[in-house]
C-alpha cells in the first residue's frame, strides 16, 4: 500500500483502490507505478483468486495526470513515453490476469482511466457513472488498450463514434450496448463489484484463466486452431483435482469447493 494506492485482501479478493480522489485519481508516475506493482503482486499471490480495481472519492479514475503531463511537455522529457512504460504493462497485467478482475466505476471513468475498466473482465457502474474517450479532444489517438478492447465490447462503429466524438456516455446507455455488466445505486457500486469478485473468488480459477486466454487467442486464430487451443486446454484442467472433485461433487449433487489445483 502506498499513499496513491491502498490495497485490501479479503475473502480471496485483492481490492486496489486508486487514492488520489483531490484529482479525480488521474494517473501520476507515482500512481501507475503503485498500480503495477500491486497487480503483479495479485498475479503472482495464491490467496488470491480475484481482484477488484476502484477509485477512492466521487470517480473511478479520469486517465493521465494532465498536469504532470503538461510539465513534461514543457520540460526535458518525452511524457508519452508513459505508454510504454506504464500503460502497456498495466493494460497487459489486467487483461493477462490468471483470475478475473472487476472493475467498480464510481462516477467518471475517462481516457485511460476507461481504458483500465475495458481491460477488466466485468464492469460494474453506478447509476451516474460516466465514460469519455476524450484522448481526440487533445489531439491524441487511444491508448492503454482502448483500441483493441473497446470495438470487441461494443463493435467497430460505436467505438469509433466514442473515439472520434468524444462525448460522455451514461452507465445505463452503457449497459444497453453492452458496455458494463450491471448498473446499481451509486453507493452499492464497490459493494456490487465485491460480491462478484467474491463469488468469482471462489469458483474455478485454473479455469476461469483458460477462458481468459481462450478467447483473447480465438480473436486472432481460425476456427481449426481455436479447437485445437481448446482441447489442450482441457487435457490440461481434466487433470486437476478441481475438476475430478467438482465431477464427484456433481454425481453425489452436492456444490463442489474449488482450490486452484
Amino acid at each position: 500500500m502506498t499513499e496513491t494506492l491502498f490495497v485490501d485482501h479479503s475473502d480471496g479478493v485483492a481490492t486496489l483502490t486508486l487514492n488520489r480522489p483531490e484529482s479525480l485519481n488521474s494517473l501520476s508516475t507515482e500512481l501507475k507505478e503503485a498500480l503495477l506493482a500491486a497487480l503483479t503482486d495479485a498475479a503472482g499471490d495464491d490467496a488470491v483468486r480475484a481482484v477488484v480495481l476502484a477509485g477512492q472519492g466521487r470517480a473511478f479514475c479520469v486517465g493521465q495526470d494532465l498536469r504532470e503531463h503538461v510539465e513534461g511537455l514543457h520540460g526535458d522529457s518525452t511524457p508519452l513515453d508513459t505508454v510504454r512504460a506504464h500503460y502497456n504493462p498495466i493494460v497487459l497485467s489486467i487483461a493477462g490476469m490468471p483470475k478475473p478482475v472487476v472493475a467498480a466505476v464510481g462516477g467518471m471513468a475517462a481516457g485511460a482511466g476507461a481504458s483500465l475498466a475495458f481491460a477488466a473482465d466485468f464492469r460494474i457502474a453506478g447509476e451516474s457513472s460516466k465514460f469519455l474517450l476524450a484522448f481526440a479532444n487533445i489531439g491524441l489517438t487511444a491508448d492503454s488498450g482502448a483500441s483493441w478492447t473497446l470495438p470487441r465490447l461494443v463493435g467497430h462503429a460505436r467505438a469509433t463514434a466514442l473515439l472520434m466524438l468524444a462525448e460522455p456516455l451514461a452507465a445505463q446507455h452503457a449497459l444497453d450496448m453492452g458496455l458494463v455488466n450491471a448498473v446499481v445505486p451509486d453507493d452499492r457500486v464497490l459493494v456490487a463489484a465485491h460480491e462478484l469478485a467474491a463469488r468469482l473468488a471462489a469458483g474455478p480459477t485454473l479455469a476461469y484463466a483458460a477462458i481468459k486466454e481462450s478467447l483473447v487467442q480465438a480473436w486472432s486464430c481460425s476456427l481449426a486452431e481455436a479447437l485445437e487451443r481448446e482441447a489442450v486446454a482441457q487435457l490440461r484442467l481434466g487433470a486437476t483435482a478441481d475438476h475430478r472433485d467438482a465431477t464427484d461433487a456433481f454425481v453425489a449433487k452436492r456444490k463442489p469447493t474449488f482450490h486452484a489445483r
